[in-house]
């Protein structure tokens, strides 16, 4: 499916690798500015196709001195110059613009990772005026650093070290900062970003999602012929939901809904999610129990990646079935479906197919991105893949989908498969962890709590542990409790119960459910870990 057209006042992100890449595109979207990533080894008929007001040059691993360094292509600077493009490098970025430009960049003798203080150097475009003399403390994260510019170019900030820290060509409009704007650790980061855009390049904050509803319906309907038909995957989550009535709001009955029981869902989902669409959606959806098929497939494997992939390839099989099915009863095959994916699900399962990213690591094989076989025969549409989580449930509401459906905590397309660690198949691990994860999810309901948490939910853990229960040995499960606060899914942090929540909880599920003696809760924030366990 084509990327819808892009507005003039586009910034475009070339990217290197970095971590927080994803981090700029969502800051700037934040300031109602659209931004979008691609690969910063992109030609330049690429870079020049989305027409962009201003082009960032990513952050990134790697060292403008290596032989495989990647770089922008030939020509690009010129052609930003004559079209009046502004350019701002950041960390990798900025030693890029200067090693390109005809700078020099070195090898640091003290490398600068973490908070340090910088200080702005007279006059400056990027900070604003009246900021000479300024201090800030900024996020470094860079072992190489500029220590000749190309002509034009002024240092406008060093680091308390003495690195530059900021540099500028005003008359070629091009700019670099060594830290990241993009990240909480810089406090003054999103006023830089923000007066850049605003007040040195002109940039217009004037992106709505009602915009790129209409825009996407425009192309759902210049993709699909008014004679066919398409399938959509609900999983009875947010994004699949609002896909569809996205869809559904383009091509009317042409839809046709199908929701798979994969025998991974969390407990009573199959009649919660049906009676929801049903009474609340208006969609048409068959709902079909594939249970046991996906449960045969699954049986002795182990690997998450692996799991993810099977469980892809059984869904694109089911659907496949349905299009025939639906072919007998209307005279036409389906050649489209449409699926929820996001753009974190596009990131982390980086490089996906078409995506032309190749200098970030694959974190997981989304089942709907990396886990897709190759020889699908139906082709996808995908109206969310340039949104984040919450601007899904903003789409969402615009679409009139129920406040409370929207505010559903996200679960995984592999359902409960990258909960149990292990074979899922193995013992009642499932019926277990459904249990835990009702008396969980309900208990944080109770409290109030659910609004306040991105995502909440149980592991079970293939492991057993000895406790006492009715003054007896017990050789039991261990199980643990996962619950995150975030904005977009790429980032989070463990949210902190009370403790007598955790006590209560703890309890109830010991007391409840058989064959579990031990309840733990998994404190780690994304990064390191990721938000499922797999």
């Amino acid at each position: 499916m084509e990327t819808p057209t892009m507005k003039p006042d586009t910034v475009l992100i070339l990217d290197y690798g970095s971590q927080y890449t994803h981090l700029i595109t969502r800051r700037i979207r934040s300031l109602n500015v659209f931004s979008l990533v691609i690969s910063g080894t992109s030609s330049l008929k690429s870079i020049t196709s989305y027409n962009p007001r201003v082009v960032i040059l990513s952050g990134g691993p790697h060292s403008v001195h290596a032989l495989d360094a990647p770089s922008f292509p030939d020509g690009f600077m010129e052609w930003a110059e004559s079209n009046g493009v502004h350019v701002l490098g950041i960390c990798y970025g900025l030693q890029l613009i200067v090693q390109k430009l005809g700078g020099v960049v070195v090898e640091g003798e003290s490398k600068e990772y973490g908070k340090m203080e910088i200080e702005v150097k007279g006059k400056s475009e990027i900070f604003g005026s009246g900021s000479g003399g300024e201090k800030q403390m900024v996020w470094m994260s860079h072992g190489d650093e500029a220590v000749k510019l190309p002509e034009g170019f002024e240092v406008v900030a060093q680091s308390a070290q003495g690195a530059v820290a900021a540099l500028e060509n005003r008359k070629k409009k091009i700019y670099g900062l060594q830290y990241h704007p993009e990240v909480t650790h810089s406090p003054k980061g999103m006023e830089t970003l923000r007066h850049f855009l605003f007040d040195v390049c002109g940039v217009s904050a004037d992106w709505k999602m009602e915009d790129l509803m209409e825009e996407e319906i425009k192309v759902i309907n210049q993709t699909v012929a008014s004679d066919e038909h398409v399938i959509c995957a609900l999983s009875g989550g947010v994004d699949s939901t609002v896909a569809a009535t996205l869809v559904h709001k383009a091509i009317g009955d042409r839809l046709h809904c199908i929701f798979v029981d994969n025998g991974l869902l969390r407990y009573k989902e199959q009649e919660r999610v049906m009676d929801t669409f049903e009474r609340d959606l208006h969609l048409p959806v068959t709902c079909v129990d594939a249970s046991e098929r996906f449960l045969s497939e699954l049986k002795g494997v182990v690997d998450p990646e692996t799991k993810r992939k099977i469980i892809g390839k059984e869904f694109i099989n089911i659907f496949d079935q349905f299009a025939q099915e639906l072919e007998k009863k209307h005279g036409k095959k389906p050649a489209f479906l449409v699926q929820g994916t996001l753009y974190p699900d596009v990131i982390e399962s980086c490089p996906p197919p078409g995506t032309d990213r190749t200098h970030s690591h694959t974190i997981k094989s989304h089942h709907n991105v990396g886990g897709l076989p190759k020889d699908m025969k139906l082709k996808l549409i995908e109206p969310l893949k340039l949104l984040f989580k919450d601007e899904v449930r903003e789409l969402g509401r615009i679409l009139n989908v129920p406040v409370g459906f929207l505010k559903r905590h996200p679960f995984p397309g592999p359902g409960l498969a990258v909960r149990v660690l292990g074979d899922v198949t193995q013992g009642n691990a499932l019926e277990v962890l459904r249990q835990v994860d009702e008396i969980f999810i309900q208990s944080i309901r109770d409290a109030g709590l659910y609004d306040s948490i991105w995502q909440a939910f149980a592991v079970f853990l293939p492991v057993r542990s000895v406790g006492v229960q009715g003054d007896k040995r017990t050789h039991s499960h261990v199980v643990a409790l996962r619950a995150v606060t975030s904005q977009d899914g790429m980032t989070a942090d463990w949210f902190n119960f009370e403790h007598k929540f955790l006590d209560d909880v703890s309890r109830k599920i010991c007391n409840s459910v058989q064959g579990v003696n031990r309840v733990v809760q998994d404190i780690t924030s994304k990064p390191p870990s990721t938000i499922e366990w797999e």
